[in-house]
C-alpha cells in the first residue's frame, strides 16, 4: 500500500528558521509534542506550511497529518487519501451505490455539510486503484453521545465504507478502516464504534473481519402522534 503524499515541491530547499514558530503557535496546536515539533521541522518549509494548513482545517494535530502523508508501505495497488473538494463527483458516485434511496444531488449536499465543512467532527477517506480511479471510501465522525456498547466519549464513529465489488477482498476495506483509527488516535479516542443493519450478514462479516466485536442489537420503535 502506498499512502501518497498530500504535498509535493519540486526544487524546494529546508528552510527550518523560516517556519519555526508557525506550527505551534499557541494555542493553534497544541496536540504537536515535542518530538513530534522535531520531526516536523526537518521537513521543508513549504511542505510545513501545507501540512499545517489542512491540520488546521481538520481540527487535529499537524503530526497526525505529516504522518499520514508520509507513510508507505508496499501494496502499490492501493492509495489511500483524505477526502477533498476535487474528489466530491467520484466520491457522491460511490456513496450511491452505498446508500440508493438518496439521490446523486443529496449526496454531494451531504459532503459539503458534513465532511467538506471545518468542524473538525468528521473526516473522510478515499481508497484510489493504480489507474487513479477513486474504488472505494470510508467516513467517520466523532460522536459524543452514547454509543451502544461503549463508555468513552467522544467515540470514534465509522458512518459508512463501501468498496466496489470489483475490487473487494483487496484489503482496502482494512486501509480505510485503519486510516479513520489514525485519526480518531490523534483526537485521544480510545474506542471506536459502528452499526450494520440487522439482516446485512455481509456487513457483519466485514466488521468482524476488521476487527470489531458485537455488542447489542436494538429494534427501533415508532407511534404516530
Amino acid at each position: 500500500m502506498q499512502v501518497r503524499h498530500l504535498f509535493r515541491a519540486r526544487d524546494y530547499a529546508k528552510a527550518i528558521p523560516e517556519v519555526r514558530g508557525f506550527p505551534v503557535q499557541p494555542g493553534i496546536f497544541p496536540a504537536v509534542r515535542a518530538a513530534d515539533l522535531r520531526h516536523l521541522l526537518t521537513l521543508p518549509a513549504s511542505q510545513i506550511r501545507l501540512f499545517c494548513e489542512v491540520a488546521k482545517v481538520r481540527k487535529t494535530s499537524v503530526a497526525f497529518i505529516g504522518n499520514f502523508a508520509t507513510t508507505e508501505n508496499h501494496n502499490m495497488q492501493s492509495i489511500i487519501e483524505i477526502g477533498t473538494i476535487k474528489d466530491v463527483e467520484s466520491w457522491a458516485e460511490l456513496r450511491v451505490a452505498l446508500w440508493p434511496h438518496h439521490s446523486l444531488e443529496d449526496h454531494r449536499a451531504e459532503l459539503g455539510r458534513a465532511f467538506l465543512s471545518e468542524s473538525g467532527e468528521a473526516i473522510a477517506f478515499i481508497a484510489r486503484n493504480a489507474a487513479n480511479e477513486a474504488v472505494g471510501f470510508a467516513e467517520a465522525t466523532l460522536r459524543h453521545d452514547y454509543v451502544n456498547g461503549c463508555s468513552s466519549s467522544p467515540v470514534l464513529f465509522l458512518e459508512g465504507i463501501y468498496i466496489r465489488p470489483v475490487d473487494r477482498r483487496k484489503g482496502i476495506a482494512r486501509l480505510l478502516c485503519d486510516a479513520v483509527a489514525d485519526w480518531g488516535k490523534s483526537l485521544g479516542c480510545v474506542e471506536f464504534g459502528s452499526d450494520a443493519p440487522i439482516e446485512n450478514s455481509a456487513s457483519h462479516a466485514l466488521h468482524t473481519a476488521l476487527g470489531f466485536e458485537e455488542t447489542q442489537r436494538v429494534v427501533f420503535f415508532r407511534k404516530p402522534l
